[in-house]
Protein backbone atom coordinates (compact mmCIF):
# COMPACT_ATOMS: atom_id res chain seq x y z
CA UNK A 1 0.00 0.00 0.00
CA UNK A 2 1.48 3.63 -1.04
CA UNK A 3 2.60 5.86 1.46
CA UNK A 4 -0.75 8.17 2.39
CA UNK A 5 0.34 11.66 3.37
CA UNK A 6 -2.92 13.40 4.67
CA UNK A 7 -3.94 17.03 5.43
CA UNK A 8 -5.98 18.81 7.13
CA UNK A 9 -7.59 22.45 7.43
CA UNK A 10 -10.24 24.44 9.37
CA UNK A 11 -12.63 27.18 7.95
CA UNK A 12 -15.32 29.48 7.98
CA UNK A 13 -16.13 31.17 11.42
CA UNK A 14 -14.77 29.63 14.51
CA UNK A 15 -16.47 27.18 16.41
CA UNK A 16 -16.01 25.49 20.16
CA UNK A 17 -14.72 22.20 18.47
CA UNK A 18 -12.08 23.26 15.84
CA UNK A 19 -9.17 22.92 18.30
CA UNK A 20 -10.23 19.47 19.76
CA UNK A 21 -11.10 18.13 16.14
CA UNK A 22 -7.15 19.19 14.98
CA UNK A 23 -6.28 17.79 18.00
CA UNK A 24 -8.64 14.80 17.61
CA UNK A 25 -6.85 13.77 14.01
CA UNK A 26 -3.78 14.39 15.30
CA UNK A 27 -4.67 11.43 18.03
CA UNK A 28 -6.20 9.10 15.88
CA UNK A 29 -4.09 8.74 13.01
CA UNK A 30 -0.87 8.79 15.20
CA UNK A 31 -2.52 5.79 17.50
CA UNK A 32 -3.74 3.35 14.42
CA UNK A 33 -1.59 5.24 11.46
CA UNK A 34 1.66 6.05 13.27
CA UNK A 35 3.49 6.08 9.83
CA UNK A 36 1.11 8.43 8.15
CA UNK A 37 2.68 11.89 7.71
CA UNK A 38 0.78 14.48 8.88
CA UNK A 39 0.42 18.17 7.50
CA UNK A 40 -2.25 21.19 8.01
CA UNK A 41 -2.99 24.21 5.92
CA UNK A 42 -2.85 27.49 8.00
CA UNK A 43 -5.88 29.53 7.28
CA UNK A 44 -8.48 26.89 5.49
CA UNK A 45 -7.98 26.79 1.43
CA UNK A 46 -6.24 30.22 1.97
CA UNK A 47 -3.21 28.44 2.42
CA UNK A 48 -3.79 25.69 0.43
CA UNK A 49 -3.74 28.23 -2.31
CA UNK A 50 -0.84 29.94 -0.90
CA UNK A 51 0.81 26.87 -0.44
CA UNK A 52 1.12 28.08 3.48
CA UNK A 53 1.11 25.10 5.25
CA UNK A 54 2.46 23.16 8.80
CA UNK A 55 4.40 20.19 9.59
CA UNK A 56 2.70 18.14 12.13
CA UNK A 57 6.33 17.55 14.40
CA UNK A 58 6.82 14.25 16.87
CA UNK A 59 6.30 16.99 19.63
CA UNK A 60 2.95 18.33 18.08
CA UNK A 61 1.67 14.66 18.53
CA UNK A 62 2.53 14.14 21.47
CA UNK A 63 0.86 17.26 23.24
CA UNK A 64 -2.54 16.85 20.50
CA UNK A 65 -4.03 16.05 23.41
CA UNK A 66 -3.80 19.28 24.81
CA UNK A 67 -5.55 20.81 22.03
CA UNK A 68 -9.07 20.44 23.73
CA UNK A 69 -8.70 22.36 26.55
CA UNK A 70 -8.66 25.57 23.95
CA UNK A 71 -11.34 27.17 21.63
CA UNK A 72 -9.87 28.83 18.51
CA UNK A 73 -8.68 26.88 15.77
CA UNK A 74 -4.87 26.08 16.15
CA UNK A 75 -4.32 26.25 12.52
CA UNK A 76 -5.98 29.18 11.59
CA UNK A 77 -9.28 29.63 9.47
CA UNK A 78 -10.55 32.39 6.85
CA UNK A 79 -13.42 32.32 4.24
CA UNK A 80 -12.35 31.33 0.83
CA UNK A 81 -14.67 29.51 -1.96
CA UNK A 82 -12.80 27.86 -4.08
CA UNK A 83 -15.15 29.04 -7.26
CA UNK A 84 -15.29 32.13 -6.83
CA UNK A 85 -12.37 33.35 -9.02
CA UNK A 86 -12.84 36.42 -9.19
CA UNK A 87 -12.98 37.15 -5.13
CA UNK A 88 -9.58 34.97 -4.78
CA UNK A 89 -7.79 37.24 -7.53
CA UNK A 90 -9.13 40.55 -5.38
CA UNK A 91 -7.34 38.93 -2.55
CA UNK A 92 -4.35 37.60 -4.02
CA UNK A 93 -4.52 34.65 -4.00
CA UNK A 94 -4.65 33.55 -7.76
CA UNK A 95 -3.20 35.37 -10.48
CA UNK A 96 -5.74 36.53 -13.05
CA UNK A 97 -7.15 33.58 -14.61
CA UNK A 98 -6.38 30.93 -12.69
CA UNK A 99 -8.76 28.70 -12.18
CA UNK A 100 -8.77 28.60 -8.11
CA UNK A 101 -9.82 24.83 -8.01
CA UNK A 102 -7.24 24.00 -10.28
CA UNK A 103 -4.28 25.79 -8.52
CA UNK A 104 -5.81 24.04 -4.96
CA UNK A 105 -5.73 20.52 -6.79
CA UNK A 106 -1.72 20.95 -8.04
CA UNK A 107 -1.04 22.28 -4.46
CA UNK A 108 -2.53 18.80 -2.88
CA UNK A 109 -0.73 17.57 -5.76
CA UNK A 110 2.27 18.90 -5.52
CA UNK A 111 2.22 18.35 -1.52
CA UNK A 112 1.52 14.72 -1.90
CA UNK A 113 -1.38 14.83 -0.15
CA UNK A 114 -3.75 11.87 -0.57
CA UNK A 115 -6.36 12.26 2.29
CA UNK A 116 -7.57 16.22 3.17
CA UNK A 117 -10.01 16.65 6.04
CA UNK A 118 -11.57 19.97 5.86
CA UNK A 119 -13.32 20.54 9.35
CA UNK A 120 -16.46 23.32 8.93
CA UNK A 121 -19.71 24.52 8.03
CA UNK A 122 -21.84 23.92 4.53
CA UNK A 123 -19.55 26.44 2.85
CA UNK A 124 -16.75 24.37 3.75
CA UNK A 125 -17.54 21.13 2.92
CA UNK A 126 -19.46 22.60 -0.30
CA UNK A 127 -16.30 23.49 -1.46
CA UNK A 128 -15.04 20.73 -0.21
CA UNK A 129 -17.03 18.76 -2.63
CA UNK A 130 -16.44 20.59 -5.13
CA UNK A 131 -12.71 20.40 -4.97
CA UNK A 132 -13.50 16.86 -4.69
CA UNK A 133 -15.28 16.67 -8.00
CA UNK A 134 -12.58 18.50 -9.67
CA UNK A 135 -10.07 16.25 -8.51
CA UNK A 136 -11.56 13.03 -9.86
CA UNK A 137 -12.39 14.67 -13.10
CA UNK A 138 -8.95 15.67 -13.21
CA UNK A 139 -7.43 11.98 -12.68
CA UNK A 140 -5.77 13.53 -9.43
CA UNK A 141 -6.41 10.43 -6.04
CA UNK A 142 -7.55 12.35 -3.69
CA UNK A 143 -9.86 11.12 -0.68
CA UNK A 144 -11.83 13.98 1.12
CA UNK A 145 -13.72 13.43 4.11
CA UNK A 146 -15.28 16.64 5.71
CA UNK A 147 -15.97 17.12 9.87
CA UNK A 148 -19.26 19.26 10.25
CA UNK A 149 -18.67 22.40 12.33
CA UNK A 150 -21.10 25.46 13.10
CA UNK A 151 -22.89 26.40 15.59
CA UNK A 152 -25.89 27.33 14.24
CA UNK A 153 -26.87 23.43 13.35
CA UNK A 154 -27.97 24.35 10.10
CA UNK A 155 -26.25 21.60 7.93
CA UNK A 156 -28.41 19.22 6.00
CA UNK A 157 -29.39 16.32 6.50
CA UNK A 158 -26.66 16.48 9.89
CA UNK A 159 -28.71 16.38 12.91
CA UNK A 160 -25.89 17.55 15.33
CA UNK A 161 -23.38 19.40 14.60
CA UNK A 162 -20.01 19.93 16.38
CA UNK A 163 -19.93 22.55 18.44
CA UNK A 164 -23.12 23.71 19.05
CA UNK A 165 -24.25 22.14 22.26
CA UNK A 166 -21.16 24.14 24.06
CA UNK A 167 -22.16 27.28 22.18
CA UNK A 168 -25.87 27.29 23.53
CA UNK A 169 -24.05 26.16 26.92
CA UNK A 170 -21.48 29.35 27.14
CA UNK A 171 -23.85 31.84 25.39
CA UNK A 172 -26.51 30.58 28.70
CA UNK A 173 -23.52 31.72 30.94
CA UNK A 174 -22.73 34.93 29.21
CA UNK A 175 -26.14 36.23 29.68
CA UNK A 176 -26.59 34.95 33.43
CA UNK A 177 -24.15 37.92 34.11
CA UNK A 178 -25.67 40.35 31.67
CA UNK A 179 -29.08 39.38 32.81
CA UNK A 180 -27.89 41.34 36.17
CA UNK A 181 -27.67 44.49 34.27
CA UNK A 182 -31.95 45.17 34.32
CA UNK A 183 -30.87 46.07 38.15
CA UNK A 184 -28.91 48.71 36.88
CA UNK A 185 -31.59 51.49 36.21
CA UNK A 186 -35.45 51.53 35.67
CA UNK A 187 -37.69 50.45 32.53
CA UNK A 188 -34.57 48.78 31.43
CA UNK A 189 -34.42 47.08 27.82
CA UNK A 190 -32.01 44.18 27.91
CA UNK A 191 -31.66 42.02 24.08
CA UNK A 192 -29.44 39.00 24.23
CA UNK A 193 -28.45 38.44 20.18
CA UNK A 194 -27.29 35.42 19.19
CA UNK A 195 -25.08 33.60 16.27
CA UNK A 196 -28.11 32.34 13.61
CA UNK A 197 -27.90 33.57 10.23
CA UNK A 198 -30.70 31.49 9.03
CA UNK A 199 -31.84 28.95 11.74
CA UNK A 200 -32.89 29.45 15.12
CA UNK A 201 -31.79 26.46 16.49
CA UNK A 202 -29.10 28.12 18.69
CA UNK A 203 -30.91 30.98 20.19
CA UNK A 204 -33.55 28.65 21.36
CA UNK A 205 -31.05 26.09 22.59
CA UNK A 206 -29.55 28.71 24.62
CA UNK A 207 -32.73 29.80 25.51
CA UNK A 208 -33.29 26.42 26.68
CA UNK A 209 -29.56 26.37 28.53
CA UNK A 210 -30.30 29.55 29.79
CA UNK A 211 -33.77 28.39 31.86
CA UNK A 212 -32.13 25.16 33.13
CA UNK A 213 -29.34 27.03 34.49
CA UNK A 214 -31.40 29.27 36.21
CA UNK A 215 -34.62 28.01 37.20
CA UNK A 216 -33.57 26.64 40.43
CA UNK A 217 -31.76 29.16 41.75
CA UNK A 218 -33.21 30.25 45.39
CA UNK A 219 -33.68 34.40 45.32
CA UNK A 220 -34.53 36.68 47.77
CA UNK A 221 -38.36 37.41 46.83
CA UNK A 222 -39.01 40.98 47.10
CA UNK A 223 -35.91 42.42 46.32
CA UNK A 224 -34.73 42.68 42.84
CA UNK A 225 -33.29 39.88 42.85
CA UNK A 226 -35.84 37.72 42.28
CA UNK A 227 -37.31 35.00 39.73
CA UNK A 228 -38.37 37.87 37.45
CA UNK A 229 -35.08 39.20 36.94
CA UNK A 230 -34.01 36.19 35.41
CA UNK A 231 -36.70 35.34 32.97
CA UNK A 232 -37.04 35.83 29.48
CA UNK A 233 -39.86 37.90 28.30
CA UNK A 234 -39.55 37.47 24.70
CA UNK A 235 -38.08 34.98 21.94
CA UNK A 236 -37.15 35.19 18.39
CA UNK A 237 -36.49 33.28 15.52
CA UNK A 238 -35.75 33.08 11.85
CA UNK A 239 -38.69 30.27 11.53
CA UNK A 240 -40.97 32.58 13.93
CA UNK A 241 -43.54 35.32 13.26
CA UNK A 242 -44.85 38.10 15.59
CA UNK A 243 -46.88 41.01 15.32
CA UNK A 244 -45.12 44.30 16.03
CA UNK A 245 -47.76 46.27 17.66
CA UNK A 246 -49.56 43.06 19.54
CA UNK A 247 -46.15 42.15 20.70
CA UNK A 248 -44.73 45.64 22.02
CA UNK A 249 -48.35 45.90 23.95
CA UNK A 250 -47.33 42.87 25.77
CA UNK A 251 -43.79 43.35 26.49
CA UNK A 252 -45.03 46.66 27.65
CA UNK A 253 -47.53 45.07 30.38
CA UNK A 254 -44.44 43.29 31.74
CA UNK A 255 -42.21 46.32 31.60
CA UNK A 256 -44.87 48.68 33.58
CA UNK A 257 -44.98 45.52 36.22
CA UNK A 258 -41.84 44.55 36.33
CA UNK A 259 -39.83 47.63 35.14
CA UNK A 260 -37.29 45.59 33.12
CA UNK A 261 -37.95 43.61 29.56
CA UNK A 262 -35.77 40.91 28.22
CA UNK A 263 -35.49 39.55 24.76
CA UNK A 264 -33.16 36.76 23.36
CA UNK A 265 -32.94 37.25 19.25
CA UNK A 266 -31.66 35.39 16.61
CA UNK A 267 -29.24 37.61 14.50
CA UNK A 268 -31.45 35.88 11.52
CA UNK A 269 -34.69 37.17 12.95
CA UNK A 270 -36.86 39.35 10.60
CA UNK A 271 -33.44 39.78 8.58
CA UNK A 272 -35.50 39.71 5.19
CA UNK A 273 -37.66 42.25 6.21
CA UNK A 274 -34.91 44.70 7.15
CA UNK A 275 -32.46 43.79 3.89
CA UNK A 276 -35.59 44.41 1.83
CA UNK A 277 -36.55 47.86 3.87
CA UNK A 278 -32.94 48.86 3.17
CA UNK A 279 -32.44 47.99 -0.31
CA UNK A 280 -35.81 49.20 -1.19
CA UNK A 281 -34.60 52.19 0.52
CA UNK A 282 -31.53 52.61 -2.49
CA UNK A 283 -28.89 51.35 0.62
CA UNK A 284 -26.26 48.45 -1.01
CA UNK A 285 -26.46 45.81 1.34
CA UNK A 286 -22.72 44.21 1.63
CA UNK A 287 -22.36 40.73 1.17
CA UNK A 288 -19.50 37.97 1.27
CA UNK A 289 -17.45 35.75 -1.14
CA UNK A 290 -20.65 33.31 -0.81
CA UNK A 291 -23.19 35.84 -1.83
CA UNK A 292 -24.20 35.80 2.20
CA UNK A 293 -25.56 39.07 3.70
CA UNK A 294 -22.23 40.18 6.11
CA UNK A 295 -24.72 40.07 8.95
CA UNK A 296 -22.47 42.30 11.20
CA UNK A 297 -23.93 45.43 8.45
CA UNK A 298 -27.11 44.42 9.30
CA UNK A 299 -27.64 44.30 13.25
CA UNK A 300 -30.60 42.90 13.88
CA UNK A 301 -30.43 42.94 17.53
CA UNK A 302 -30.45 47.08 17.04
CA UNK A 303 -33.59 46.68 14.78
CA UNK A 304 -35.29 45.04 17.77
CA UNK A 305 -33.31 47.90 19.77
CA UNK A 306 -34.80 50.43 18.49
CA UNK A 307 -38.73 50.09 17.54
CA UNK A 308 -39.21 48.14 20.86
CA UNK A 309 -37.22 50.45 23.26
CA UNK A 310 -39.70 53.41 21.76
CA UNK A 311 -42.76 51.67 21.81
CA UNK A 312 -42.00 49.90 25.28
CA UNK A 313 -41.25 53.67 27.21
CA UNK A 314 -38.07 52.19 28.08
CA UNK A 315 -35.59 54.38 29.53
CA UNK A 316 -32.44 52.28 28.76
CA UNK A 317 -31.75 49.88 26.68
CA UNK A 318 -28.72 47.57 25.17
CA UNK A 319 -27.92 45.18 22.90
CA UNK A 320 -25.58 42.21 24.14
CA UNK A 321 -23.98 39.53 21.80
CA UNK A 322 -23.22 36.22 23.03
CA UNK A 323 -21.49 35.49 19.88
CA UNK A 324 -17.70 35.76 19.36
CA UNK A 325 -17.68 34.61 23.34
CA UNK A 326 -19.56 31.35 23.05
CA UNK A 327 -18.15 30.37 19.63
CA UNK A 328 -14.27 30.63 21.14
CA UNK A 329 -14.87 28.06 23.69
CA UNK A 330 -13.42 25.41 24.45
CA UNK A 331 -15.37 22.08 23.78
CA UNK A 332 -17.86 20.73 26.62
CA UNK A 333 -18.01 17.22 27.08
CA UNK A 334 -20.89 16.70 25.11
CA UNK A 335 -19.04 18.13 22.03
CA UNK A 336 -15.97 16.03 23.03
CA UNK A 337 -17.99 12.94 22.69
CA UNK A 338 -19.33 13.89 19.66
CA UNK A 339 -16.16 15.19 17.84
CA UNK A 340 -13.94 11.75 18.94
CA UNK A 341 -17.03 9.75 17.23
CA UNK A 342 -16.77 11.78 14.42
CA UNK A 343 -13.05 11.83 14.05
CA UNK A 344 -12.59 8.46 14.38
CA UNK A 345 -15.16 7.54 11.84
CA UNK A 346 -13.10 10.43 9.49
CA UNK A 347 -10.15 8.94 9.46
CA UNK A 348 -11.71 5.42 9.36
CA UNK A 349 -13.17 6.48 6.14
CA UNK A 350 -10.48 8.13 4.99
CA UNK A 351 -8.00 5.46 4.88
CA UNK A 352 -10.23 3.20 3.31
CA UNK A 353 -10.79 5.88 0.28
CA UNK A 354 -13.99 6.89 1.44
CA UNK A 355 -15.16 10.61 0.91
CA UNK A 356 -17.55 12.60 2.39
CA UNK A 357 -18.69 14.31 5.57
CA UNK A 358 -18.92 12.30 8.98
CA UNK A 359 -22.52 13.25 10.90
CA UNK A 360 -25.85 11.45 12.07
CA UNK A 361 -27.73 11.35 8.68
CA UNK A 362 -31.19 12.50 9.82
CA UNK A 363 -32.56 10.69 6.05
CA UNK A 364 -31.51 7.18 7.34
CA UNK A 365 -31.68 7.10 10.80
CA UNK A 366 -29.99 8.86 12.43
CA UNK A 367 -27.23 6.78 12.04
CA UNK A 368 -23.39 7.85 12.15
CA UNK A 369 -21.93 7.50 8.70
CA UNK A 370 -19.87 9.36 6.20
CA UNK A 371 -23.04 11.01 4.11
CA UNK A 372 -22.09 12.03 0.53
CA UNK A 373 -21.05 15.09 -0.64
CA UNK A 374 -23.44 16.44 -2.81
CA UNK A 375 -26.11 15.86 -0.20
CA UNK A 376 -24.54 18.04 1.79
CA UNK A 377 -25.68 21.67 2.13
CA UNK A 378 -26.31 24.21 4.43
CA UNK A 379 -29.91 26.80 5.54
CA UNK A 380 -31.49 23.75 7.66
CA UNK A 381 -34.67 25.88 9.10
CA UNK A 382 -35.20 24.81 12.95
CA UNK A 383 -38.02 22.38 13.65
CA UNK A 384 -40.11 25.02 15.76
CA UNK A 385 -42.26 21.82 16.51
CA UNK A 386 -39.74 20.51 18.59
CA UNK A 387 -41.26 19.26 21.89
CA UNK A 388 -38.27 20.63 24.04
CA UNK A 389 -38.53 24.14 22.17
CA UNK A 390 -42.41 24.01 23.33
CA UNK A 391 -41.46 23.76 26.70
CA UNK A 392 -39.26 26.66 26.36
CA UNK A 393 -41.94 28.97 25.13
CA UNK A 394 -44.79 27.88 27.97
CA UNK A 395 -42.25 28.42 30.41
CA UNK A 396 -41.73 31.97 28.90
CA UNK A 397 -44.93 32.46 28.79
CA UNK A 398 -45.19 33.62 24.75
CA UNK A 399 -47.43 32.53 21.99
CA UNK A 400 -46.03 31.95 18.59
CA UNK A 401 -46.65 31.71 15.38
CA UNK A 402 -44.66 29.58 12.49
CA UNK A 403 -43.08 32.38 9.94
CA UNK A 404 -44.69 31.07 6.12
Amino acid sequence: MAKQKVAMLTAGGLAPCLSSAVGGLIERYTDIAPDVELIAYRSGYQGVLLGDKIEITGDMREKAHLLHRYGGSPIGNSRVKLTNAADCHKRGLTKEGDNPLRVAAERLAADGVTILHTIGGDDTNTTAADLAAFLGANGYDLTVVGLPKTVDNDVVPIRQTLGAWTAAEVGARFFDHVSNEQSAAPRTLVIHEVMGRHCGWLTAATARAYIQRTRNNEYVEGLMMNTQLKNIDGLYLPETHFDLEAEAARLKDIMDRTGFVTLFVSEGACLHEIVADREAAGEEVKRDAFGHVKIDTINVGNWFQKHFAKLLNAERSMVQKSGYYARSAPANYEDLRLIQSMVDLAVESALNKVSGVTGHDEDQGGKLRTIEFPRIKGGKAFDVRTPWFAEVMDYIGQKFTPAD
